[in-house]
């Protein structure tokens, strides 16, 4: 048997539970699969354990704190199985020379769908619906319909772009705000980008597809609620920091927020869960790039990075 060329530590769950066959490559170019918390996200302490032995990582969504990689003295490369990097300390990573890859819209399709799907279930309160009759009771919310009313998106990457086609096809207007706007996305004129205060003001659907501010501040804290539109409805498929939580209940419970739809969390599973378990919630487990497809096409690109920045891509 060829000595192996060293240890690869895998943690995404959607990899972890059960393998995937895109970690086949890693085998058969001679790299040992070592897996921290098979099935769930790992703790300091689990990643503590393994990753000190590895020379890659394929990563998920856990803390990669400086502890753990200023341990890990034989790593070259962290491959994300996503986009966002903002859970693993850059400054640690920078000093150990640990190249960091992502595998940037893998999951797009998937967690854009979720969102489209969330805004119809929210404004027509279908999961409250589904609930009442499965408790044999026959309860009723009235809902709107989405022709002519107005979609805000903050952040109009390659999720909110297809969120914005979607949203188009069902007669919607669309306001997008972003940092970096791609000015040659012009899909219809029924679309436009605009400040976050103008769209805060006349969006009647909101939802969040960003990284975390970089102070760690939400983006939806008690004056940016204010400043929405009453009986807005708000999705939220990014990530849980960006949401005030306690903002966000005051707002349910007055009706200046008439629904919400959150599949991120801080915690995963969730350790507050008031917003959850909340009547006029829709909460999913992170599911928006648990597809097959996405978790194939995530896959397939993070085990080609690390190949690369391993040396043998």
């Amino acid at each position: 048997m060829a000595q192996s060329k060293g240890k690869i530590l895998v943690t995404p769950r959607s990899l972890s539970a059960k393998g995937h066959p895109a970690l086949e490559a890693l085998t058969e170019a001679g790299y040992e699969i070592v897996y921290a918390a098979p099935g769930r996200q790992p703790s300091e302490q689990e990643l503590l354990a393994v990753l000190p032995a590895c020379v890659g990582f394929l990563a998920g969504v856990e803390c990669i704190s400086a502890a753990v990689l200023k341990a890990a003295t034989k790593l070259k490369v962290i491959s994300r199985n996503g986009t966002g990097i903002e859970n693993i300390d850059p400054q640690a990573a920078a000093e150990m020379g640990i190249r960091i890859c992502r595998a940037v819209g893998a999951n797009a399709r998937g967690v854009a769908e979720l969102a489209m799907g969330l805004i119809l279930s929210v404004v027509r309160s279908v999961p409250f619906s589904d609930a009442a009759l499965k408790g044999q009771s026959w309860q009723r919310r009235k809902g709107i319909e989405l022709d002519g009313r107005r979609l805000g998106l903050i952040g109009c990457g390659r999720i909110g772009k297809l969120l914005c086609g979607f949203a188009l096809g069902f007669g919607m207007k669309v306001l997008a705000c972003d940092l970096y706007p791609d000015v040659a996305f012009a899909p219809s004129p029924d679309f436009a980008y605009c400040e976050l205060d103008r769209m805060l003001g006349e969006a009647d659907v909101i939802s969040l597809h960003c990284p975390p501010s970089r102070d760690g501040k939400p983006v939806i804290d008690a004056s940016a609620i204010a400043a929405m539109t009453k009986g807005v409805y708000i999705v939220n498929t990014a990530r849980g920091s960006l949401v005030d939580t306690d903002a966000m209940l005051a707002a349910l419970e007055s009706g200046q927020v008439s629904g919400l739809a959150v599949d991120a969390f801080e915690a995963e599973p969730p350790t507050d869960w008031r917003l959850a378990t909340h009547s006029r919630v829709i909460a999913t487990p992170h599911i928006g790039g648990f597809t097959e497809e996405s978790v194939a096409r995530a896959s397939s690109v993070a085990v080609e990075n690390l190949l690369a920045s391993l040396g043998d891509g």
